[in-house]
């Protein structure tokens, strides 16, 4: 147990000794902040009339019903911010491999299954300490931003506060995604690009578009972003899709599972793919 421990604070002092983790973080607490403040800014003015609906593009969904709008904000840095805690999961491991560090880790522990364990479990608090960071930026800013438009914010209600610890629990979980992708796509490039093509390219428009027929609906929400968002609770997406269209989220469990077995089958294949390979 004692090997793990030291493996694990190793991992950690890995991570806290680059500039990549902070520069991400408040990277992401920007551009979550903003995204948050402006779409409570958005149906803040449409609830008081100063934004008149017909001039609010808000899709075929129209805008929250009373009481929606509230988790829709707040959800914005799992539903958006996701790709952060994915980068510096992958960036951990690709980067052990571009720059030859894995070759004394594995030296002082031959043990490769107990690193790779002692780096997800590290990566999972730092996917956590994102979660915490994107709520400071999408409750924060959010919350301030509908009370000034007098919006009952809702931080006084159990399940506001359920669904903060369930992005917390998501973006953890994100981080091991991307500790099983680096792992499993070992050049730093070639991960970076999958990440970022994957999570603002493709998985959006292959949600969208599996919104218009009902059997697609049932199989687009088994995709990483959308598990991702049933666990959460909300969805940005329930706005942009036709109205009575689709299918439900999965339940917060469901979707919970799912992303984990992302996390696991990523993981387990890159153990057997590219861990247990010469690193020399």
């Amino acid at each position: 147990m004692s090997v793990l421990f030291r493996s694990i604070a190793a991992e950690f002092v890995k991570i806290l000794t680059t500039r990549m983790w902070w520069i991400l973080l408040l990277v992401m607490f920007a551009y979550v902040a903003l995204l948050a403040s402006g779409l409570a800014a958005l149906f803040g003015g449409i609830s008081t009339g100063a934004i008149p609906a017909t001039m609010a593009n808000t899709g075929s969904g129209g805008t929250p019903a009373p009481g929606d709008l509230q988790p829709l904000i707040y959800s914005f840095g799992a539903t958006l911010g996701y790709v952060f805690p994915i980068l510096i999961g992958a960036l951990a491991t690709t980067g052990e491999v571009r720059h030859q560090t894995l070759t004394p880790t594995f030296l002082a522990n031959p043990r490769r299954g107990s690193v790779l364990g002692a780096k997800s479990i590290a990566l999972f608090v730092m996917g956590a300490l994102f979660g915490v960071v994107a709520v400071l930026a999408s409750v924060g800013t959010g919350a301030l931003t509908m009370a000034a438009f007098d919006i009952d914010p809702l931080l006084g209600e159990s399940d506001t506060w359920a669904l903060v610890g369930r992005l917390v629990l998501a973006m953890a979980l994100w981080a091991i995604v991307g500790v099983g992708l680096g792992v499993l796509v070992p050049s730093q490039v070639a991960a970076i690009v999958i990440v970022l093509a994957f999570t603002q390219f493709i998985e959006p428009l292959l949600r969208l578009a599996a919104m218009f027929i009902d059997v697609t609906a049932n199989i687009g929400r088994y995709l990483p972003g959308a598990a991702s968002d049933a666990l959460v609770g909300s969805s940005f997406y329930s706005l942009m899709g036709p109205v009575g269209s689709g299918a439900s989220m999965l339940e917060w469990w469901q979707g919970g599972l799912v992303l984990l077995g992302y996390a696991v089958v990523f993981t387990v294949g890159g153990y057997f793919v590219s861990w247990k390979k010469d690193v020399t």
